[in-house]
């Protein structure tokens, strides 16, 4: 699976794999959320925004939505348009969390919103459980910036 800008798609506990090795040369900043989540949906705009303002740094974000697949559609995408998300957007179409979320994080008690951060060839890796502001958003992703 290329990590090529844009991709908008449902995906399978392979594809996550792939993400979570991160063999890229950037910083990833995966977040884990649901357009149905309300903490989710307020924090999305302070992702969006330190977005736009790293976006000559290599940072690259990803949005992992856990929505169910029949919303892909019908709701996920018309969530991504309206707020002209820029970066990769996946449904991750795993319902049994028990089966990844461990491989996500082992500290992970499966609430969302849900940062992860990878360095470059995953070599260090940041996770946090539940909402963050900009600020703190900001200084995560500052610590592992070069």
């Amino acid at each position: 699976m290329s990590l090529s800008a844009q991709k908008r798609e449902v995906i399978k506990l392979d594809q996550l794999l792939t993400i979570l090795n991160n063999k890229s040369d950037s910083l990833l900043v995966l977040n884990f959320w649901a357009t149905w989540c309300k903490p989710c949906v307020e924090e999305m705009q302070e992702f969006l925004r330190i977005e736009q303002e790293l976006e000559n740094k290599k940072v690259r974000f990803i949005y992992l939505s856990l929505d169910f697949k029949r919303d892909f559609e019908t709701k996920l995408v018309p969530f991504v348009n309206k707020r002209k998300m820029k970066s990769d957007v996946f449904l991750l179409d795993e319902p049994d969390y028990d089966a990844w979320i461990n491989i996500v994080d082992p500290s992970w008690q499966g609430s969302i919103p849900a940062t992860l951060l990878l360095t470059p060839n995953a070599e260090n890796r940041h996770f946090h459980e539940g909402q963050l502001t900009y600020l703190e958003l900001k200084k995560i992703i500052n610590t592992y910036l070069p």
